[in-house]
């Protein structure tokens, strides 16, 4: 028993030691702090380099050169020609929480990227650093080096004007960071991609990076006005197809001005990768923003699309809050709504402007997709055969074609599914003329056949256009549909029994802020007691619907991102299937009046040049294209 009593007396002793040391208050090391803070702002290499090229931008550099070896783990070395430091400031630049952002110690007007001073010391204590510096008009530079959270005096070195930083060994004094690193060519893609997203934002600085003795990234400087250059440089990062299919962004509401450039909806991606969002000059990935894009696009692209685009945000800095992420990537706004509504209303401006126009790249793709080959012999169906006037050329004469059939086409031939259809589509040694207008002029032609009884073929001035007539009409019935509900409003159905819905206090009070805005797309809600609303009426439009799963859904969607999209989003894809079946179905034939119709529309109607899906409506080819096909160019 003894034994017994005395064994746990023992077992509280070291549960009373253990309690008191985990409850003992001390000061923790000043290594150890920056080794927490290195946790926090430098994730992987890309983060680090990060640090180093906000603060050559924040110093004046117009080139800045990343060299990386073994994705980052070896050496990382950052070069620019700011300003550079003197003594002193080389001194105190590692020290934590040391600054020369801040002015007057001021976190609300903020016009620097960089402003914590914490880079330097969090990666001066995992790694060995190195910065060499000499300050703007000095005669001498100097070094001074930090391993592992503890640096040498500052000595006298040989420097060019600028700041050299060089990072060995990164991580080397907190191992376990390293197993969570990927492999070398993943970390430099990650550098590449944040390298690529700063130079976006400042094209008049050339942007350089090699890894392991290959440059991968090379970025001249751009000249000319700030339009102008940032679309060269977004060209060169995200493609000349940008280029070439960009919507230029200008406007303007209160005290925020919204600039950039936007891809049509057909220049889309499986990802947001290509989408560059900036809040005065700082690259952020922000959900607010992210949604007000998704939100503008909702009517153009399939929910697994995404468009290419690059904006640029300028707002007071007393109106957002650059301070809520160790990494600066997230942002808060003071009027979260004015920004996204700005956002949305200067996209659908930019995307109406544009009309039916479709990307360049549909044509590309399907020059890309003819690949010249060896025409099929055509058997023997009993055809006439005239005299071949050319027995090295076979089945031509000139420019018309021989062997065409002097009797209807037996079923089994190939080609017999043409002569059943609209008559331009039938060959004749002379066009068969359309009903209709036939002028060429037109932005889309005039119709000349349709073919398989799903697609229009027309001549334009200078190629030919082929248009699907289910895609086509079908945005045309969208837009009528969205504009009738714009003219009348959303109609509603009254529910003979309000539906009573309990929710937490919070997501209550979220709902009844957006009643007003609730009531215009035809859902009518109130307060239903403590932690419930009662929903009155639902648009008709959604017909027998899940009332209670909606609004679940309208709830757990304002706690994540502040915005009521859902709503919108599934009456426009009610609208979007509405419109589907509405619409010309594949398989329909149309004669030459309906097809020339259809482009007239398609002319007149914004959007036109893709379906609610983001797909095209329409590939234009032009009449160059077509002759290289051929070589006759």
């Amino acid at each position: 028993m003894k034994s017994r009593l005395s064994l746990k007396k023992a077992d509280d002793n070291t549960a009373q030691i253990a309690y008191s040391r985990i409850m003992l208050i001390r000061h923790l090391p000043d290594t150890l702090i920056n080794q927490i803070a290195a946790g926090e702002v430098i994730e992987r290499p890309a983060a680090a380099v990060k640090e180093l090229v906000e603060n050559a931008i924040d110093a004046g550099a117009t080139r800045i050169s990343v060299t990386l070896r073994d994705g980052g783990r070896s050496l990382i070395r950052v070069t620019d020609n700011g300003i550079g430091m003197n003594a002193e400031d080389l001194a105190a630049c590692i020290d934590r929480h040391a600054t020369s952002k801040l002015l007057e110690n001021d976190l609300v007007h903020i016009a620097s990227l960089g402003f914590r001073g914490e880079a330097l010391p969090s990666i001066g204590a995992v790694s060995r650093l190195t910065i060499t510096s000499r300050a703007k008009n000095a005669e001498d530079a100097y070094k001074i080096t930090v391993e592992g959270g503890h640096k040498t005096a500052v000595a006298p070195a040989a420097h060019a004007q600028g700041t050299t930083v060089d990072i060995s060994d990164l991580f080397y004094a907190t191992p376990a960071r390293l197993k969570f690193l990927k492999t070398p060519r993943t970390e430099a893609m990650h550098t590449k991609d944040m390298l690529s997203r700063l130079a976006m934002a400042y094209p008049d600085i050339s942007f350089e990076l090699v890894h392991d003795g290959k440059t991968s990234l090379h970025l001249p400087a751009q000249s000319g006005d700030l339009f102008e250059s940032r679309l060269s440089r977004m060209s060169a990062v995200m493609g000349r197809d940008f280029q070439s299919n960009a919507l230029a962004i200008d406007a303007s509401r209160e005290n925020i001005r919204l600039s950039g450039y936007a891809g049509l909806p057909t220049l889309n991606r499986g990802n947001a990768q290509h989408q560059y969002l900036f809040v005065n000059g700082r690259p952020v990935k922000d959900r607010l923003l992210t949604g007000a894009v998704r939100g503008a696009y909702a009517d153009f692209l399939a929910r697994d699309r995404h468009p290419m685009l690059c904006l640029f945000l300028d707002i007071a800095p007393e109106d957002v809050d650059v301070n809520v992420h160790p990494a600066k990537a997230e942002v808060r706004f003071r009027d979260a709504q004015l920004v996204r509504g700005l956002i949305v209303s200067a996209l659908r401006h930019a995307l109406n402007a544009a009309g039916h126009r479709a990307s360049t790249t549909v044509a590309e793709d399907a020059i890309a997709a003819l690949r010249p080959h060896d025409a099929p012999v055509q058997p023997d169906m009993g055809y006439h055969q005239p005299e071949n006037k050319y027995p090295h050329i076979k089945g031509i004469e000139g420019d018309r074609y021989y062997g065409h059939p002097s009797q209807p086409l037996p079923a089994s031939s190939p080609l017999s599914g043409l002569a059943e259809i609209a008559p331009a589509a039938r060959y004749h040694d002379t066009p068969a003329p359309l009903a209709g207008n036939t002028d060429i002029n037109f932005p889309l032609g005039a119709a000349r056949a349709q073919l398989h009884e799903t697609y229009i073929v027309a001549q334009t001035q200078n190629g030919i256009v082929i248009v699907d007539q289910h895609a086509a009409h079908e945005r045309l019935v969208y837009e009528r549909m969205k504009q009738a509900m714009a003219e009348t409003g959303v109609k509603r159905q009254g529910l003979l029994i309000p539906e009573i819905i309990e929710l937490d206090s919070p997501d209550v009070e979220r709902l009844l802020n957006r009643a007003s805005e609730f009531a215009e797309l035809g859902l009518m809600i109130e307060p239903f007691g403590e932690g419930a609303i009662a929903v009155h009426e639902i648009p008709a439009l959604l017909g027998k619907t899940n009332i209670d799963r909606l609004i679940r859904d309208l709830a757990d969607e304002l706690a994540e991102m502040d915005e009521a999209l859902a709503l919108k989003e599934r009456l426009e894809e009610i609208c979007g299937t509405m419109a589907c079946h509405g619409s010309v179905r594949a398989g329909r034939r149309l004669n030459g009046e309906e097809m020339n119709a259809l482009l007239r529309q398609m002319e007149a109607t914004p959007h036109s040049g893709q379906c609610n899906h983001g797909r095209p409506t329409y590939v234009e080819l032009k009449l160059g294209d077509i002759e290289r096909l051929f070589g006759r160019k």
